[in-house]
């Protein structure tokens, strides 16, 4: 009976964990385990609450989830449909270039009930927090996985689905089952970087403005700006409404390795020149994704490459496809198919 551990508890890593154990049954796939190695789950499908009321949120990851023609991938959106995590999206947003076929959907309780739909449908996986793996080494013809508070676990099968830079950092043996020509095309990924600031208000506070969210062109710092309760279609009284602030990908280059604090300033200086009517916030909360969206994928775009075999050692993830929901799609079903031949 194998013993599974997924690196990275975001869309590619819950979702593998789900398709896992509905391909597999106990008797044949012992554990599943997730880690990851922020405080809760979501990766780059981050919704933020506010401290005073967790009923504001806003998502700060991804902002909306849009279907193309593919009809592979039409079952996982009805599926979501289905259990209420995804509903169409009605809202108007000012500068979206829409490609003919495709539809857009929203998440009423914010972009990461996604990812914890699917943690959910994995039933009896081991998920933990705060497990940041910085080394693996063969021991025995298992992977013994080890976390950057000092202790260890062995397993039959690692899947890894955090960004790639991330994967190269790791230490142990994995080093030495990397060849020259896989080095390479992995070092070839490449991701852009932003800042999203999460603007929270008190119940009441009025935004007048036509639209749910704006993309913007002619700002050297702001690229997007949703009225997230809008876009979501979930306004009450009752519920102080929220703002996300999305930087363009240039700001985000020019100012990755500035203090959060010094960059939130930047952001909210350009946002009042945008909407100066405004109130000031009650909260804020300032997200820096080093790793925002693809560039360059890995070549060819498989979905994933395997590394070793006897014990299993996959990687996945929006690097070796492309970065929104049917790439994170294409590579969990990748990795899934990877795996049958092992397991």
């Amino acid at each position: 009976m194998a013993r599974v551990l997924i690196v990275g508890a975001g869309l590619t890593g819950s979702l593998c964990a789900a398709l896992l154990r509905a391909e597999f049954p106990p008797e044949r796939l012992s554990r599943i385990a997730l880690w990851d190695k922020a405080r809760g789950a979501g990766g780059r499908m981050a919704t933020s609450r506010r401290d005073r009321d967790p009923r504001c949120t806003a998502d700060l990851g991804a902002q909306y989830l849009t279907l193309g023609a593919d009809p592979e991938h039409r079952s996982f959106y009805e599926d979501l449909l289905t259990h209420g995590i995804l509903k169409p999206m009605t809202a108007l947003v000012e500068g979206m270039v829409m490609k003919k076929g495709t539809e857009n959907f929203v998440t009423p309780q914010g972009i990461s009930s996604i990812v914890k739909y699917y943690l959910k449908k994995s039933a009896g996986a081991d998920i933990f927090y705060d497990h940041q793996v910085t080394q693996l080494y063969l021991r025995d013809g298992k992977w013994e996985v080890c976390v950057n508070t000092g202790s260890s676990d062995q397993f039959d099968v690692v899947i890894l689905t955090m960004p790639v830079p991330q994967i190269l950092q790791l230490q142990g043996d994995i080093r030495n089952l990397i060849n020259k020509s896989q080095r390479q095309q992995l070092e070839s990924v490449s991701y852009s970087s932003r800042y999203a600031l999460g603007l929270f208000y008190e119940a009441g506070t009025q935004i007048d403005v036509p639209w749910a969210a704006q993309y913007i062109s002619n700002n050297p710092c702001i690229r997007f700006i949703s009225i997230d309760n809008k876009k979501r279609n979930i306004e009450s009284p009752d519920i102080g409404p929220s703002i996300v602030v999305h930087t363009s990908t240039s700001f985000g280059a020019e100012y990755l390795e500035w203090d959060k604090e010094k960059v939130e300033q930047l952001i909210l200086d350009q946002f009042r020149k945008i909407m100066p009517d405004l109130s000031e916030p009650a909260s804020t909360k300032c997200q820096r994704w080093r790793y925002s969206q693809v560039t360059t994928a890995f070549p060819g775009s498989p979905g994933q490459i395997t590394l070793h075999t006897k014990p299993f050692l996959v990687c996945g993830g929006d690097g070796f496809v492309h970065s929104n929901f049917d790439g994170c799609i294409d590579s969990a079903t990748a990795v899934v198919e990877a795996l049958k031949s092992s397991l």
